[in-house]
């Protein structure tokens, strides 16, 4: 019996999600049906977390357990044969039996992208929120801030939770503007967390358009998180913008590419 991890690429728009659901097309589905076509076995993947209907990944991580023999160095050509243009796998490794791709996660890193130009970007515009009026990034990375560190991050979650406990440790917000052109202007909102609840990012990110188109005030962030009331925050952004960046392990195997 052989453990097999994979990083998987995937543009999450024609999929409900990468957690299988009943009569919904998602990436989970997809994969499975692909390795058991190569093995002849009846695989069942476990990803380091769920992502919603048309989220992206960079470097979604995902293990399972199988007999075949095929070289760690062949797996990726293997699948990708098979998988649709949407989906690639970028790399598999051989790991412990007892590695868990969820369980033994340390961290994930999501980026959002906001296209703040007036016009939308038609190479770009499934990976990319298009917001073509003024925000103020100032404000905005000021309200960061405040959701560093452990909080309950109950006003940032979806009303459908179902986890016990809402308390969250955010490492990194980070926002950066790009704007090399008269043709872009991009904004990226990159945060890192020892977890994340359900559409907790893109509630975080509609709070924070609010706060730059003028709504709501930087400090207001601080009050919304102590409200712990999901009617006090902002709107839920859409998914289009939203990419699961990168899952952090210690295992140096684990390395994202």
């Amino acid at each position: 019996m052989r453990n097999i991890c994979m990083i998987v690429s995937y543009d999450g728009t024609s999929y409900s999600g990468f957690q299988t659901q009943v009569n919904q097309e998602t990436i989970q589905d997809v994969i499975e049906d692909k390795l058991q076509r190569i093995t002849g076995e009846k695989i069942k993947i476990i990803s380091s977390g769920r992502t919603d209907a048309g989220v992206h990944a960079r470097a979604q991580v995902f293990n399972f357990h199988t007999n075949s023999s095929i070289p760690t160095k062949r797996w990726c050509l293997a699948i990708n044969d098979w998988l649709p243009k949407d989906i690639v796998v970028r790399a598999a490794y051989d790991v412990p039996l007892d590695f868990h791709a969820r369980k033994w996660a340390k961290s994930k890193t999501y980026v959002y992208s906001i296209n703040n130009h007036r016009y939308k970007d038609v190479f770009k515009q499934k990976y990319q929120l298009h917001y073509p009026t003024f925000l103020n990034t100032d404000e905005m990375k000021l309200a960061l801030e405040h959701i560093v560190g452990e909080h309950d991050f109950t006003s940032f979650c979806s009303l459908k939770s179902d986890k016990s406990s809402h308390i969250r440790t955010i490492q990194r917000a980070d926002l950066e503007v790009y704007n090399p052109s008269e043709f872009e202007n991009r904004i990226d909102i990159t945060i890192t967390g020892n977890g994340f609840l359900r559409q907790m990012v893109r509630i975080i990110v509609g709070t924070l358009i609010e706060i730059g188109a003028g709504k709501r005030k930087s400090e207001d962030m601080k009050i919304i998180l102590a409200a712990k009331d999901r009617l006090k925050a902002g709107s839920t952004a859409l998914s289009d913008g939203l990419t699961l960046w990168e899952v952090h392990y210690k295992v140096s195997e684990m390395k994202m590419l």
